[in-house]
């Protein structure tokens, strides 16, 4: 009985010990589990603490933990003093309408100072701590509880403190979820309610039964109340967008295209537009879907590949939806010195989105065979490869600063009055939002989606 449990023991182990092997062999597709809509934290574990003195806004950057777990170090910077010196009082360009369709407010969200805040300061008075509470829990997103975050990101408006006592929810002045909300669809009036969403319309759960119910959303999607995107790029000077490269990033590349990718079956069919796309030109395929394999205890190795060896890199994400850009673009693709080929948002929320001329997109050809065609063209053609690289040097990705902007809107409730989603579940997924297998180009024209936002502002009574 002893050998046979020995045995069975010893051969669990073998198992064990083959899944962990198999598993470091493969670069993970980080998109690929679509649990992490669930799970998803906005950082990774080490929330850094560290106290700064010459800058406004320091610390991990936003959505640090998808770069993080994939070897490639955080090298965002931080948004200097000098760039958020001037506060914002106008509460009209911090929330979504047509006007400011075109932009994601983000930098106009970190320097927003509610007038009633302001006021409050100017008389002496004391500005009322506003209570968050994290509806998931606040170790979920590896953050402090209380105001010690606020303080240390030295946030425009530091008046919010961090909860998560269920119990205490009467007491909360915005309430953040992840889910629909268990059994409850009656918010208090006093209350504001916002959605967190990180994964795209395919892989969340539906929100068909809560109508009316939330006040803010908090997406990558650039209509979003607060919109937290995966990387933000901005100009280091807007006078200054593009130059010619300083260096030649052909120079020494022997290898066309690669793709790090594990999850073979996405909704999109980005698998089968690759197969076809390398009929007619050379892929590596690193992962699970290839046969080339890349330890992940080498994965800066790996990534680094994408500077010495290859022209460009397939960013191609698990759907076709708006706005929804990951890591696979920013960093994976804009972070290193390849050209990325994107498959996932629609064109115009790349050039939103990314430097100008700095990627590809799929749908601006009519089969992977003509985009080939134009991939051994620029191969082919130094200074047409390198008109892709105008941008570097002259954008960077920035913190965005997720809680500090949370809280200053949190602070103008007050003034502003609440305003809320009658149809939140139309919204996300509704017509027009993703395209399943078609692609942009034969789709129904893309709308401006702001404009269905049946969103109704109701202000306080004097």
């Amino acid at each position: 009985m002893r050998l046979y449990t020995k045995k069975l023991l010893q051969a669990l182990l073998a198992v064990f010990l083959i899944i962990v092997i198999y598993l470091n062999l493969n670069v993970t597709d980080l998109s690929s589990n679509v649990n992490r809509a669930n799970g998803a934290l906005p950082w990774g574990d080490d929330f850094n603490q560290k106290k700064h003195s010459s800058i406004l806004f320091v610390d991990k950057k936003f959505h640090d933990h998808v770069h993080a777990r994939n070897g490639v170090k955080n090298v965002s910077r931080a948004l200097k003093s000098s760039e958020s010196s001037s506060p914002l009082s106008t509460s009209d360009a911090v929330y979504p309408s047509l006007q400011y369709d075109s932009d994601d407010r983000i930098q106009k969200q970190l320097k927003f100072v509610p007038e009633s805040v302001i006021k409050r300061v100017k008389t002496g008075e004391t500005v009322a701590m506003k209570k968050i509470l994290v509806y998931s829990g606040t170790g979920s997103w590896h953050i402090p509880r209380g105001s010690t975050l606020f303080k240390e990101q030295k946030c425009a408006v530091q008046a919010c403190e961090l909860v998560d006592d269920r119990n205490k929810m009467k007491e909360a002045d915005v309430v953040l979820f992840q889910h629909p909300p268990p059994g409850m669809q009656d918010r208090p009036a006093n209350q504001a309610w916002a959605l967190f969403l990180l994964e795209s319309p395919y892989h969340t759960p539906s929100f068909s039964g809560s109508r009316g119910v939330f006040n803010w959303t908090a997406t990558y999607r650039h209509d979003s109340t607060i919109v937290a995107p995966y990387e933000k790029f901005v100009p280091l000077n807007a006078s200054l967008l593009t130059r010619t490269p300083l260096k030649n990033y052909a120079q020494g590349k022997t290898k066309t295209v690669a793709w790090f990718v594990s999850n073979c079956g996405a909704r999109n069919r980005r698998r089968q537009y690759t197969d076809e796309l390398s009929k007619h030109i050379q892929v590596d395929i690193y992962g699970g879907c290839g046969t080339l394999k890349c330890p992940r205890f080498q994965s800066e190795k790996c990534f680094g590949m994408l500077n010495t060896d290859y022209k460009f890199y397939l960013a191609f994400e698990n759907s076709n939806c708006r706005d929804y850009i990951t890591e696979k673009f920013f960093i994976n693709g804009l972070k290193h010195d390849v050209i990325p080929i994107v498959m996932g948002a629609a064109p115009e929320d790349y050039r939103r989105a990314a430097p100008p001329h700095s990627f590809i997109h799929v749908d601006d050809f009519e089969s992977p065979k003509e985009l080939a065609a134009y991939l051994h063209k620029l191969d082919a053609d130094d200074a047409l490869y390198n008109e892709y690289f105008a941008w570097k040097g002259l954008w960077d990705n920035i913190n965005t600063f997720f809680w500090c902007r949370m809280c200053s809107l949190a602070n103008d409730v007050e003034q502003r009055g609440h305003s809320s989603y009658e149809d939140v579940e139309k919204w996300w997924r509704g017509p027009g939002v993703c395209i399943g297998q078609d692609n942009w180009r034969k789709a129904a024209p893309t709308r401006t989606l702001i404009g269905d936002l049946p969103i109704q502002v109701r202000p306080n009574p004097p």
